[in-house]
């Protein structure tokens, strides 16, 4: 797998991006960022056809530049990092500890990656791994104010004594500065390697607490919503607009096993190489805490 050509004409074109590349800028950077979520599905479909995730670059680009598939946040950002800085961008990797539904708490170090970019004296936090309350264009790292992203809000809170940041949502409302924030994943600015991650990546494909393990699934962003595949439930989200009345709006399809192939290759482009087994199991509570 080591002999695939990686090339960034042909990944761009994989994202649905024909603009000027040339020239590292704001508006390419968020471009590039949003389109990514528009065409590449946050997906651990290989953990459930019998296959193991690699972090190697060179797997990783073949999987979601020539299969036409895409990943956990282990390999989206992973792979997105590197095609951000062959187009001209300073990329820092970085850990993040996501804030666990069930428990409240916040899981290990490495167990979720990020990136930073600087760009002209400024910093910016990309995220084209994480799901349903993930942003779709970069967020400022330069303030810790709101920051509007369609019907969503979102902050970056930083706790000055441990130089630690929280990303923070009002879920699906924007209710002001004054609403009630919930906090998604908490980061420091501490340059990490990607294979600082790799014993993360194994945990969540053969842990009972992780997501990954427990649940086969499968979305990806859409104009004006989201498309999400899990176990044997197809959703489709539409966000509130003047439309839905200001609401937001969810369908649940329930599946067959014998659909779920050709609802994977019809709505999200996926085509496995081994058979699926659906999984939807309850996830376990985490033991540690952190």
């Amino acid at each position: 797998m080591s002999s695939v050509q990686m090339e960034v004409g042909r990944y761009l074109s994989r994202i649905g991006f024909a603009g000027p590349s040339d020239v590292p800028s704001l508006e390419l950077l968020r471009s590039v960022h949003t389109r990514h979520l528009l065409s590449v599905p946050f997906e651990d479909l290989t953990v459930h056809s019998g296959g193991r995730v690699s972090l190697d670059l060179p797997v990783l680009y073949d999987k979601i530049v020539n299969q036409r598939r895409g990943g956990f946040c282990f390999e989206n950002n992973s792979l997105f990092s590197w095609l951000l800085t062959q187009l001209g961008f300073r990329v820092t990797v970085l850990s993040g500890q996501v804030r666990n539904s069930i428990t409240g708490l916040y899981g290990p170090p490495y167990d979720h990656l990020i990136l930073m970019v600087r760009l002209d004296g400024k910093r910016w936090l990309c995220d084209v791994g994480f799901g349903v309350p993930g942003f779709s264009v970069p967020l400022s790292l330069e303030t810790c104010g709101p920051q509007e992203q369609g019907h969503r809000v979102y902050r970056l809170r930083r706790d000055s004594d441990s130089d630690m940041r929280f990303l923070e949502w009002q879920k699906e409302e924007n209710r002001g500065e004054d609403g009630e924030w919930t906090e998604i994943y908490k980061f420091t600015l501490e340059p990490r390697r990607l294979e600082e991650f790799a014993e993360m990546c194994q945990y969540h494909q053969s842990s009972p607490s992780s997501i990954f393990f427990c649940k086969s699934l499968c979305m990806l962003l859409k104009p004006g919503g989201r498309l999400t595949y899990i176990g044997r439930r197809l959703i489709t989200t539409t966000f509130p607009s003047e439309a839905t009345g200001g609401v937001l709006e969810t369908t649940t399809r329930e599946l067959e096993d014998e659909e779920i192939p050709a609802v994977l290759a019809q709505h999200f482009g996926i085509v496995l190489p081994s058979p699926l087994i659906p999984k939807d199991d309850t996830i376990t509570p985490p033991p540690v805490i952190y």
